[in-house]
């Protein structure tokens, strides 16, 4: 499989001139013959890094092991990108308080572990005509989980559910 690199490398440069910075180089505008010469006396490659500056910016440096640290650099932040998580917790329109305090205990927990929650009144058939009964149940909720996180999206009716988002609070 041949890839194609990112940056134009020693033979690869195609400009006149180039300016040349690196570590144990001394910082100016050469010829490429003359920079190609300096990088191959260091032992590394002639990098080109700014190929629209004028004259075009090149760096004497070990290309393998600049692709290797810009990798493991990739790698580990990807690694610290945090992933949301949404767990949902389902109501109906006449859910009795037992079931409520249950259902609540979970969404704290949720919170807590640092997901969001999706919170959803499911509406069956006639039921529909409590939709005031299943707003005021999220709303209820939202208040009890007030130390826990902070509502995202307001009770809003989608179809046959009313749905409800909460977010976690940041811990300290």
């Amino acid at each position: 499989m041949i890839r194609e690199d990112k940056h134009k490398i020693n033979q690869k440069i195609r400009a006149q001139e180039v300016r040349l910075v690196g570590d144990n180089v001394e910082v100016g505008v050469y010829s490429l013959s003359k920079a190609l010469e300096i990088a191959k006396e260091l032992d590394v490659d002639l990098v080109e890094i700014s190929p629209n500056a004028t004259p075009p910016v090149c760096k004497a440096m070990d290309y393998k092991k600049f692709v290797y640290e810009q990798k493991k650099r990739e790698k580990s932040l990807k690694s610290k990108a945090t992933k949301v998580i949404i767990k949902e917790i389902r109501f109906g329109p006449n859910t009795d308080d037992h079931d409520y305090q249950f259902k609540k205990k979970h969404a704290e927990k949720f919170l807590q572990e640092g997901a969001k929650l999706k919170a959803f009144v499911f509406f069956k058939g006639r039921s529909i005509i409590y939709k005031d009964k299943g707003e005021i149940l999220l709303l209820r909720l939202a208040q009890d989980l007030e130390d826990f996180g902070k509502v995202e999206q307001m009770p809003k009716l989608e179809g046959k559910r009313m749905t409800m988002f909460i977010a976690p609070k940041k811990s300290k």
